[in-house]
């Protein structure tokens, strides 16, 4: 396990990589960035045989990030996901080395570089066309569709909220609704009200078939290659509702038009993708209906916490789920 990225090593890579026959004769390494992790592209020159040129490291970020990620029981997930060889039917980042070191709360993961083989990553910031958005769906389904009520490894954690974190939960949203207002975006929600959707929801997710989850699809989580959307940081990787995956990404994916316009056609094309699996639309519609406020409590949780994103990220995002909130409320009240 690497304690720093000094100890990025050509011999490090070498083991690493495990190329027949290959060693790494040095290593640069790239675009170095601290977030939820640390992470960095590593530019490799082989000096016997042959490997990656080119490939994604992801490390442990700070104790206060690695922490939270323990109280979520996402900081080793992607690791472990990375070893188990468990089946990801849809366009992501190859896995090509993993590790943990629970003792020090670390972890990292070596995967290809998309941008090696033309991938375009996509940020937060940008919605996604609804061409995008669809191809995501059917690439979700397959994933769904291949653990459909399947047993899955321990370390894929069901969604699940203990009541301990519902006072810590509440002062989050109460931190997070007050720096909105200081930066004159006040949303007509309450604490209470995102706190109790946000604990529903989580219990909601555990009801009906289980699968398999990306768990946190949004668009700075997906890359484009060529007409194909991929999916990469699978820290959140999770069992639940098919609805968790599906309700998140297209909020969080579509702008508020788009979304108002093409949600409902797009949900049909999951549906059609999934296939004899799939609920009926008026159950699947109904599902997806209650996942914006665990979105948006989510999003206002990150903006409280103040590491993991930065704010011009948070809001955007924000916006879009608060919007697809406030939209199924006023649905709700006009029946």
């Amino acid at each position: 396990m690497p304690r720093d990225w000094h100890d990025l090593t050509p011999e490090w890579f070498t083991l690493a990589l495990a190329s027949p026959g290959g060693r790494v004769g040095s290593v640069e390494l790239r675009d170095i960035a601290d977030g939820t992790n640390a992470r960095a592209r590593a530019e490799l020159a082989w000096a016997t045989g042959d490997g990656p040129r080119r490939v994604f490291v992801k490390r442990e970020g700070s104790l206060v990030n690695r922490l939270a990620l323990t109280a979520l029981g996402a900081r080793e997930a992607e690791a472990d996901l990375a070893r188990s060889g468990l089946a990801l039917p849809l366009e992501h980042p190859s896995f090509l080395a993993a590790a943990t070191d629970r003792r020090r709360l670390a972890a990292v993961v070596v995967m290809a570089d998309v941008t090696a083989s033309g991938g375009v990553p996509q940020a937060a910031t940008t919605p996604l066309t609804p061409e995008q958005v669809a191809d995501g769906l059917a690439g979700l389904a397959r994933l769904h569709a291949a653990h459909w009520g399947r047993q899955l490894p321990a370390f894929v954690r069901p969604w699940r909220l203990g009541p301990a974190w519902a006072p810590v939960a509440y002062a989050g949203f109460v931190h997070a609704l007050l720096k909105l207002r200081r930066l004159g975006l006040a949303l007509p929600v309450s604490p209470g009200e995102v706190e109790r959707g946000f604990r529903a929801w989580s219990r909601l997710a555990r009801q009906g078939p289980q699968t398999l989850l990306h768990g946190d699809p949004h668009p700075g989580n997906t890359y484009r290659l060529g007409a194909v959307t991929g999916f990469y940081d699978w820290q959140l990787v999770r069992s639940g509702s098919w609805a968790h995956d599906v309700g998140y990404f297209l909020v969080a994916s579509l702008d508020v038009a788009d979304r108002r316009a093409h949600e409902r056609d797009l949900l049909r094309g999951y549906l059609t993708a999934l296939g004899p699996l799939a609920p009926s639309y008026d159950e699947a519609w109904a599902a997806c209906a209650r996942t914006p406020l665990f979105g948006l409590g989510s999003w206002l949780q990150t903006l409280a916490a103040g590491s993991f994103q930065p704010v011009e990220v948070c809001l955007p995002t924000i916006e879009r789920f608060a919007a697809a909130y406030l939209d199924r409320r006023a649905a709700g009240a006009r029946r």
